[in-house]
């Protein structure tokens, strides 16, 4: 059985307290339970204050056996940052802008940018799975979206991890490639219709908006939108494209992190939990885990977290 781990980013206090809470013991070969594994949903870095330590916690475990892992969105932007364009001599697959380099910024003054660390973290990272089809749940860090499943599946190995000679192409906005990682990584976006636009936080301009994809009933650009509350009147009430969502079957519970969410863990639906609790924000921030026993439908009373 599994005990599923949202974002760390960074905090590795609270990741050993939450271990020891579900009764993992710290041995030489790392954190380990005497009959379950612990499955981590990425971000492991960016953000906290003590990101080289939460690395090599989850690198420990999962190397010994003790856990799997899948890849977030900011073990994906970390390996783009540190790797050169081939086509673009002097560049970097994810480019070294002041806003990049400031998202960025806290781990690599952490590890300290181009070490051996560094570069050994970046090895790491490239061999997380995209994201883990297992016999009884399905995980991945932001979205299940069986259509972009099938169009990164030509950039995976056997072990859904990204082959080396795919980065260049899944680094490349516009691609088919990169519009499906965006997607599995980060969630799905849809344009708002008839050229609507809202300003973010930064008033930067947004065509799209990031979407609760896991609801099911009829639904409007508004109902779906996760935008701040102050943008939320915004957003059209107009509905939906009836097929834009990408429609999970349930027929086995799936776990995602990514979203920041708040308040007290629940699933998102009888087959779909968030594990990302928002560690790295203010005080009522979790670290939140799932102790998954072979269920189908998931509840509440099997989430566990450490403030």
């Amino acid at each position: 059985m599994y005990d599923l781990i949202g974002d760390v980013h960074g905090y590795a206090d609270e990741l050993e307290a939450l271990l020891q809470k579900m009764g993992y013991i710290k041995t030489a070969s790392g954190w380990r339970h005497a009959n379950r594994k612990v499955i981590f949903m990425g971000d492991f870095v960016d953000r906290g204050p003590q990101q080289i330590e939460s690395v090599a916690i989850a690198r420990a475990m999962v190397e010994n056996r003790h856990a799997l892992a899948v890849m977030g969105n900011h073990e994906f932007n970390a390996i783009a940052y540190a790797t050169p364009d081939p086509d673009q001599p002097g560049r970097f697959l994810r480019e070294h802008t002041d806003k990049n380099h400031k998202q960025h910024q806290a781990y690599l003054e952490q590890v300290g940018e181009g070490s051996m660390l560094h570069q050994q973290h970046i090895a790491w990272f490239k061999t997380l799975p995209l994201y883990l089809d297992l016999p009884g749940l399905r995980v991945v860090h932001a979205c299940w979206h069986t259509k972009e499943l099938k169009v990164v599946a030509h950039y995976l190995d056997a072990k859904q991890r990204i082959l080396d000679s795919a980065w260049p192409e899944l680094t490349r906005s516009g691609s088919a490639g990169y519009d499906a990682i965006e997607t599995l990584l980060k969630g799905l976006e849809i344009p708002l219709p008839d050229g609507q636009y809202f300003l973010d936080k930064d008033q930067n301009k947004r065509n799209n908006i990031r979407t609760q994809w896991w609801l099911k009933q009829a639904l409007t650009y508004r109902d779906l939108a996760m935008v701040p509350a102050d943008v939320i009147e915004r957003i059209p009430h107009t509905p939906v494209p009836s097929d834009i969502l990408p429609g999970y079957k349930g027929d086995k519970p799936l776990f995602v992190g990514h979203y920041w969410l708040s308040g007290t863990p629940a699933p998102l639906s009888d087959h779909i939990a968030c594990l990302d609790y928002s560690v790295a924000g203010d005080t009522s921030g979790k670290l939140c885990a799932y102790r998954w026993k072979g269920e189908r439908i998931l509840n509440e009373e099997q989430f566990v977290w450490v403030e």
